[in-house]
């Protein structure tokens, strides 16, 4: 999406998010799309049949899971630890994350080490936002197929190689990327309208 954004249209998205307006509409959209478009006269059936097929694991994963806490009276943990999280607080952590490592970058940039942001992470951004330090995005993309574990030790190498300056790195953290960006004034109407 092109960015900066406003502050406005950041809380509709996260607005969405939590929700579950976004998990709708990436888990299901393409059947209710498929729905609407139908012929005339053509059977329901065969697109509902399709689209169990389709999310044949997800729904089976439900299904065995709901079985064996209903055996030890906890049915109801799938739908409240799984699919209530995915539903809302996933989409919103995984839009804030993908705004921190990608949003404000300058397109076509030919320089590999300005592709992807590197976001300084406190003790509760990590226990929150960026487990599996993925807010070492950048060396991530430097280093496909280097574990997690070791991307802290990969920036501080960079560091002391001098690297770091010409990375594309925010120590100041999350709070400093998102106000970048959404740092586009808001327009008199877009404000009228959310209130």
């Amino acid at each position: 999406a092109p960015f900066p954004i406003t502050r406005t249209s950041l809380k509709r998205k996260m607005w969405r998010d939590l929700t579950g307006q976004t998990f709708f509409k990436q888990r299901f959209g393409d059947l209710v799309r498929r729905l609407k478009d139908r012929a005339p006269g053509q059977p329901v059936l065969p697109i509902l049949v399709e689209e169990v097929r389709r999310k044949r694991r997800w729904l089976l994963g439900g299904l065995i899971i709901t079985l064996i806490g209903g055996a030890f009276g906890v049915w109801w943990a799938w739908p409240v630890f799984w699919v209530l999280p995915q539903a809302t607080w996933f989409p919103v952590i995984t839009r804030l994350r993908n705004i921190a490592e990608h949003a404000c970058i300058a397109r076509g940039e030919p320089d590999p080490l300005r592709h992807a942001r590197t976001t300084r992470a406190g003790w509760v951004a990590r226990a929150v936002l960026a487990p599996y330090w993925v807010n070492y995005h950048c060396e991530h993309h430097m280093f496909m197929h280097l574990p997690c574990y070791n991307l802290p030790r990969a920036h501080r190498l960079l560091a002391q190689k001098g690297v770091l300056d010409a990375m594309l790195h925010e120590p100041g953290g999350y709070r400093v990327v998102l106000a970048r960006a959404t740092s586009r004034p808001e327009t008199p109407a877009a404000t009228a309208a959310a209130v």
